[in-house]
């Protein structure tokens, strides 16, 4: 009920922003070629109106679709944005869930020359301390070994970054690290669990979580104890 109520808010909001545009749009001073202290200060009235209606068009889902406008446009109704343009701001809210995109992967079965022409999308943010990263990408051609070109599969990896660990998700692999790869470094080395030896195996502070059934559902990594990070104040 108070969304539906928000969203009837926002609609009769910018509809009254857009009727004062076309108003102000209207005016005589601008017909006769837009010179002027009057005409000055009706242009600046509606640059004002123009961030309005911009600051209200954030808060806009296009929760009527697009409409097909002239010249063949495709429209929100609402807020007057076109179907497939992006914003370049965003406008979140200080308490809920936050919002941002949709649940973005591959696009295409082509393999692309490069990974920069198949990168769908690659974003990031820095939320209260912690990084996450979204990369989807098509299937794309690389060197990286340099004698044998291989071919990337399309894949969609999210990336959390807290304290010095790395957690990342793909379709096919959960994979935790304790500590970032350095650039240069040598590769770590990869078994399972049931190749190591029991000795090498005491020295992980890992505990796996199972149901009845044998199943694995969760994985416990102990962290090392050591220095606490420095509280951060908050700003008002």
């Amino acid at each position: 009920m108070k969304k539906e109520a928000a969203r009837q808010r926002l609609k009769r909001e910018i509809a009254a922003v857009m009727r004062s545009m076309d108003f102000v749009s209207g005016h005589p001073s601008l017909a006769k070629g837009g010179r002027g202290r009057e005409a000055g200060l009706y242009s600046g009235i509606y640059r004002q109106l123009a961030l309005a209606w911009e600051h209200l068009a954030l808060q806009c889902r296009h929760w009527d679709g697009f409409k097909k406008k002239r010249g063949g446009v495709r429209c929100c109704p609402i807020c007057g944005l076109v179907e497939g343009m992006e914003e370049p701001w965003l406008l979140l809210p200080r308490n809920g869930t936050k919002a941002i995109g949709q649940r973005t992967r591959p696009t295409s079965a082509e393999t692309f020359a490069s990974k920069k022409a198949a990168t769908v999308l690659d974003d990031t943010i820095a939320f209260h301390g912690a990084k996450l990263r979204v990369a989807v990408a098509n299937p794309y051609r690389s060197d990286l070994f340099r004698d044998l070109p291989i071919t990337v599969a399309a894949h969609r990896t999210v990336t959390l970054s807290e304290a010095g660990f790395e957690c990342g998700i793909d379709e096919h692999m959960v994979r935790l690290r304790t500590e970032p790869r350095r650039p240069k470094a040598e590769p770590p080395f990869g078994a399972f669990l049931s190749e190591l030896p029991r000795k090498v195996l005491k020295t992980f502070p890992v505990m796996v979580e199972y149901d009845r059934r044998g199943r694995l559902v969760g994985l416990c990594l102990f962290r090392a104890p050591g220095k606490r990070e420095p509280a951060t104040a908050s700003r008002r």
